[in-house]
């Protein structure tokens, strides 16, 4: 894992980090600087500045693709430092014209070139201070948190004698990392055993607590150098409206679809307490190892010990794509027809020459699913290792929805060729995974029948674990680093505050005591990499609301869980035309061009889980709900 001082988000929607160099390292700059000027200035030096900031910004992200590129299939140790040097070009580059721009501030001009500088400010998620010792501090800092979280291990007392988990899991000293403790609380039920996955990750976070507190100093003195408030104002200000009107917003989302997310919460702690006893309160919150996931975020694995009787949803994608013997460049050609279907033009022949579709055999490989814009025009890619199951049939939807997204902005200037606001971007690729409905399988040849509606209850609550289970801690990752970042919640309460916040926005507690010489906060990858997570949030109520606007234009009358837009070239050109716009515009305008609305809208959750949340009330007669 790469350090993260300061991390750049300029184009197709996503971050790229590396370690900014110290001002005292004495190496040069890529960034050719302009001469300096004096006085009051001018449009016309403004303009050029601009045009001089996106050439070398698209030249330096094109070498960083690139490179990134050929590191993330081809992993080798000279590949990596190749890919390194050229995140710490584009990084260097941007901070540098960052702080160049803000002799701007204050001048007057046109619209569409006073958000190109205001997004050129934003493009930074933490920036380095001015003072070369502090920026080396940093750097160092940031280093540390992430070496911690990377090489992070529980190794269990003992050597693993009397562990439930650690005996001989990896090696004599009986170690486990985040994969086999998460696979731990993924499929077991054991409660000792889980409680100990829990409890082991957490013992790599409080090293990190002394050094988090000294970033936060520094990230701060960094964000008020470009003129803001602290690191939290900085983030905020991304979001097209005053960066303290911003937590509201996210709050007033979330008491929208709030109802549902209880009931849902009701339901899965009866279940639990079926399960395990007392050990799940018949009122209070659930512990939080009990859920399936390390963090509690997602509660899909857990599937199993809630589902409803009789939950087959009546056919098995997965076997039915092996049984027509269908192969991974199939998979993706089914992407891309949903796409032609709606009116876009085919992907580019360079597209199946230069993606990677499946995992090697001679040499590793980053497998993880992602969208490629190489050099921000056409040279789109995906990076995939597929295999032939439905999950995996969704994932390929999803991908192909960035690159769409990544070419209809493509003749924008440089600073606008990204989503209207990050959580655009995720919502796109996920509103189009929403349309794999059964009624889309039988159009392409892959279901002869559809289904009755009968079936789409055990669908619905496997959803509902997934997306609906997700909100709460989407919205409370930073809603806690904002208040640690302004100073409300001061170092002494960083871990009191951080399970209080958990308890009234989830309704989880710990399953064992906690202090503050705990640092939990820390076991989230996010947390210690300094990666913003609000948009997780704002992606998974957009994509209700997307799909919500679309599944209308398209005609729908089905409830709406049951439609898709395949086909419609309505649909389509009502998508294509807020694709295009990028981030040339404020994030309402876009939203307003897709579904009519000019804020967003949690309640096409409700619309969506109409038929579950029904269900849920039944089962949930008589029985308490809420913490």
């Amino acid at each position: 894992m790469r350090s993260l001082v300061a991390v750049i988000c300029l184009g197709s929607g996503f971050c790229l980090g590396q370690t900014a160099p110290s001002p005292a390292s004495g190496k040069a700059s890529t960034l050719t600087k302009a001469p300096t000027l004096t006085g009051t200035p001018t449009l016309a030096e403004a303009k050029a500045f601009l045009d001089r900031a996106q050439t070398k910004l698209l030249e330096l992200s094109t070498q960083q693709q690139r490179a990134d590129w050929v590191k993330s299939t081809f992993i080798t140790y000279d590949t990596e430092i190749l890919a390194a040097k050229a995140d710490e070009d584009q990084i260097a580059a941007a901070m540098q014209l960052a702080k160049e721009s803000t002799r701007f501030s204050r001048l007057k001009m046109p619209e569409d070139m006073a958000r190109q500088f205001k997004l050129l400010r934003l493009s930074l998620t933490l920036a380095a201070p001015s003072d070369p010792k502090e920026a080396e501090d940093l750097t160092q800092i940031a280093t540390r948190m992430e070496g911690i979280y990377g090489s992070g291990k529980y190794c269990a007392p003992g050597g693993g004698s009397g562990s439930r988990v650690g005996a001989g899991a990896n090696g004599p000293e009986g170690c486990l990392d985040l994969d086999q403790l998460s696979d731990i609380l993924r499929t077991s039920t054991d409660p000792a055993k889980l409680l100990e996955a829990w409890h082991g990750w957490r013992t790599i976070s409080p090293p990190m607590r002394p050094l988090f507190q000294r970033y936060i100093e520094l990230g701060n003195k960094g964000a008020r150098e470009l003129g803001f408030a602290d690191m939290g104002a900085m983030w905020r200000s991304k979001y097209d409206m005053p960066p303290d009107a911003f937590p509201a917003e996210l709050d007033r989302l979330w008491n929208q679809v709030k109802p549902l997310y209880l009931s849902l919460h009701a339901y899965v702690r009866w279940k639990l307490r079926e399960k395990y006893g007392d050990l799940v309160p018949a009122s209070g919150p659930i512990p939080a190892h009990l859920l399936g996931n390390m963090w509690a975020q997602e509660w899909e694995n857990i599937y199993p010990l809630v589902a409803p009787k009789d939950a087959d949803p009546g056919y098995d994608l997965t076997a039915i794509l092996k049984g027509r013997g269908t192969q991974p460049l199939d998979m993706v050609r089914f992407g891309e027809s949903f796409f032609t279907s709606l009116g876009f033009a085919p992907l580019p022949q360079t597209f199946w020459e230069r993606s990677m579709f499946v995992k090697p055999r001679d040499r590793d490989v980053v497998c993880h699913a992602s969208a490629w814009d190489i050099d921000s025009v056409d040279d789109l890619r995906v990076k995939i290792c597929l295999e032939i199951n439905a999950e995996d049939f969704s994932t390929v939807h999803h991908e192909l929805g960035h690159n769409f997204y990544q070419r209809a902005y493509d003749s924008q200037p440089f600073l606008f060729r990204d989503s209207a606001n990050d959580g655009f971007h995720e919502a796109i690729g996920d509103t189009i995974a929403l349309s794999i409905t059964p009624e889309y399988l039988q159009k392409i040849g892959l279901l002869p029948t559809v289904p009755d509606s009968s079936k789409d209850i055990g669908l619905l609550l496997y959803k509902a674990l997934e997306k609906v289970a997700f909100l709460p801690f989407g919205l409370m990752i930073d809603k806690w680093r904002w208040q640690v970042f302004s100073g409300q919640i001061p170092p002494e309460q960083y871990n009191r505050s951080w399970w209080k916040l958990r308890l009234e926005y989830q309704g989880i507690a710990p399953p064992e005591p906690r202090s503050e010489t705990d640092f939990d906060a820390g076991a989230k990858y996010h947390v210690p990499a300094n990666y913003p997570y609000a948009r997780y949030f704002l992606a998974y109520i957009l994509q209700f609301q997307f799909h919500r606007a679309l599944a209308k234009i398209a005609g729908c009358t089905e409830p709406l869980n049951r439609c898709s837009i395949y086909d419609s070239k309505a649909a389509g050109d009502r998508l294509n035309a807020m694709l295009a716009m990028g981030a040339s515009q404020p994030w309402p305008k876009a939203l307003m061009a897709l579904t009519g609305q000019d804020q967003m809208d949690a309640t096409a959750i409700l619309d969506y889980f109409a038929p579950l949340q029904k269900w849920l009330d039944e089962q949930n007669r008589g029985k308490p709900a809420g913490w």
